[in-house]
């Protein structure tokens, strides 16, 4: 039953060379979450990520990719691209028929969804590694782990009696090896040179402190907001000191339109514990040195006083200098 599915979530993973100086994305992994709500009606969603950046989803009703980058085929032909796209046409809809055939065999009772992830990845001493892994219901179902498949525990005698039968189609399960050990890694490879150039980007983060609303009486929610960064990862949290604070609290990173990203963490703290309180952000832009921001600093009251009198000096001293000026020059 999971023999097609097995194949196509296998087309695009290998495991070739490495490439450990790279800096940025260093993954590649094919998803796919098929819904039966009952036994003549299913749904099939398919997407392809490098990293956390998707660079595919399927269009289901004309059967092909849709490319979200310029450079997301990396180096593949547009006959390999076809080819490919052909493969996992045949492949969707072989597998919601071979499901629904299945399905009272295997006792699964609709409506129920089924997941799947598939890819590979670099090492940072070389190499590739590949996986595929599906799920039932959100539960661990199946994996393939050297050519083989291995039910998950918690799949129960149902994922056993799949992965038996998996086991005895050797050659189909030869090829989907060798896509999943080879094909991907060559994908993979190849879209991390094409896409290069927007891949490695920096974007310094902007940060600002705010307070939210109160947890309690006498009682501060501190705020630190971190927006615009890029790649995702990043270090936030708050200090006292050098020491990290437990209770700070991080949220989920959530894009901008621009691929950049954005992370909010709090701190609830009594509110005379406020003072000496800082947020300090650590990521690969700002080239080592982190960024510090001091809740209450006195220096930076001073220096939003700065920029509202320098203006306000320029403007009433400018027109008098004027006046006086032209007084001079009247009395000569």
């Amino acid at each position: 039953m999971l023999l097609p599915w097995l194949l196509w979530l296998a087309v695009l993973c290998p495991g070739g060379g490495g490439e450990a100086a790279f800096q940025g994305p260093t993954s590649y992994h094919v998803i796919q979450i098929s819904s039966f709500a009952n036994s003549s009606w299913a749904q099939n969603q398919g997407s392809g990520w490098l990293g956390d950046l998707q660079l595919q989803s399927w269009d289901s009703d004309a059967g092909r990719a849709v490319f979200l980058k310029p450079w997301s085929k990396g180096n593949f032909s547009e006959e390999e691209v076809t080819r490919l796209e052909e493969v996992f046409q045949v492949y969707l809809n072989g597998f919601i028929l071979e499901v629904q055939d299945h399905a009272h065999e295997f006792q699964m009772e609709y409506p129920f969804e089924i997941q799947g992830i598939a890819g590979c990845s670099l090492h940072s001493g070389g190499g590739t590694v590949s996986f595929l892994r599906g799920a039932l219901g959100g539960v661990d179902f199946l994996s393939i782990k050297n050519y083989s498949c291995v039910p998950a525990p918690e799949g129960g005698s149902r994922a056993q009696r799949i992965c038996a039968l998996i086991h005895q189609y050797a050659g189909i399960r030869d090829i989907a090896g060798k896509l999943l050990f080879e094909t991907c890694p060559q994908y993979l490879l190849g879209v991390l040179d094409v896409g290069k150039a927007e891949l490695q980007r920096q974007v310094k983060p902007e940060a600002w402190l705010s307070s939210g609303p109160s947890p309690g009486p006498g009682r501060l929610l501190l705020v630190c907001h971190v927006s615009g960064f890029y790649p995702k990862p990043v270090w936030v949290t708050w200090m006292r000191g050098e020491q990290e604070q437990p209770g700070t609290r991080r949220g989920d990173v959530l894009p901008h339109a621009d691929e950049t990203w954005y992370l909010r963490v709090t701190l609830d703290v009594a509110a005379g514990e406020a003072a000496g309180l800082s947020c300090r952000v650590r990521h690969s832009s700002l080239g080592g040195r982190d960024m510090v921001l001091y809740w209450g600093n006195p220096v930076s009251i001073g220096l939003i006083s700065l920029a509202i009198i320098v203006p306000l000096f320029i403007l009433l001293t400018v027109p008098t200098l004027w006046f006086l000026r032209r007084r001079s020059y009247q009395s000569i």
